[in-house]
């Protein structure tokens, strides 16, 4: 194991030295190609005066060719302006670096998509969005269309519901038929579940399409008999169409499936 760590050893310290010698090489060439004082030579001839001041001068190093020093020339004289100007030039120069450059094109077609897209935005509350039949809102009492109430006090809606938000109490009427005498909501605590719409017998709970009932105390958010067949009154024509479209999705779904099971 020591010799094969000591023979690593004299391999890093084969390539390091070529390595460091060539780094001291580099760094006298760089010293002297950005040195201001010209190359001191007994003939005065081997000396380019022009270049002297330059820090491209050294009589070793210095190449009029090389891409360093015609950069140096290029922006030299951009520095000190051209006296002809030319329309062509700046068409040119437009064109390469406008035209042809990719931060031009980006931009153009995300601005022409953002023109053309049609606003999704809408201007709340004086715009609505469109609601699912589906839409589970706040809750509304449904009548019959001779004005009667719809709920039988079966209490079924207040067995079903899992957050025990529903509260129901009722008598007998003089005819026989039992009726609510209060039945309230408390949406503290509902979850929106929509089991009591589900597992009312003659569809007397729904859930609406209203979303706007924010309040500022708890105790608005329980809704009583006479908010909830208020809702109810007030969301009739919308609360009917939704079933209805409920229910024929529901028998087209069906006669689907039954024809599925007949052609199997």
């Amino acid at each position: 194991y020591q010799r094969r760590v000591h023979g690593d050893y004299k391999m890093l310290l084969r390539k390091a030295i070529p390595l460091m010698k060539n780094f001291a090489r580099t760094f006298t060439k760089l010293v002297n190609y950005e040195t201001d004082e010209p190359h001191k030579t007994d003939n005065a001839d081997y000396v380019n005066k022009e270049l002297a001041f330059s820090k491209f001068y050294n009589p070793f190093t210095f190449d009029p060719s090389s891409v360093s020093y015609q950069d140096s020339v290029r922006m030299r004289n951009e520095r000190q302006g051209t006296t002809n100007f030319s329309y062509t030039d700046v068409v040119d120069n437009l064109y390469t670096f406008l035209l042809r450059s990719e931060f031009f094109w980006p931009v153009v077609f995300g601005l022409g998509y953002a023109a053309m897209e049609p606003d999704p935005n809408i201007n709340y509350p004086w715009e609505k969005g469109v609601l699912s039949p589906r839409f589970k809102g706040e809750h509304a009492l449904r009548r019959y269309p001779t004005g009667e109430e719809r709920c039988i006090a079966c209490k079924l809606c207040e067995i079903a519901c899992p957050a025990h938000a529903i509260t129901i109490e009722s008598e007998p009427r003089p005819d026989g038929s039992r009726r609510t005498t209060k039945y309230d909501i408390d949406w503290n605590k509902c979850i929106f579940c929509g089991f009591c719409q589900d597992a009312c017998p003659v569809g007397a709970i729904v859930e609406g399409p209203n979303y706007e009932y924010a309040c500022f105390l708890r105790e608005e958010l329980v809704a009583d008999k006479k908010r909830l067949i208020a809702n109810g009154d007030k969301w009739e024509p919308e609360i009917a169409r939704n079933l209805e479209s409920l229910t024929r999705r529901k028998y087209q779904s069906n006669v689907l499936f039954f024809q599925q099971e007949a052609q199997n």
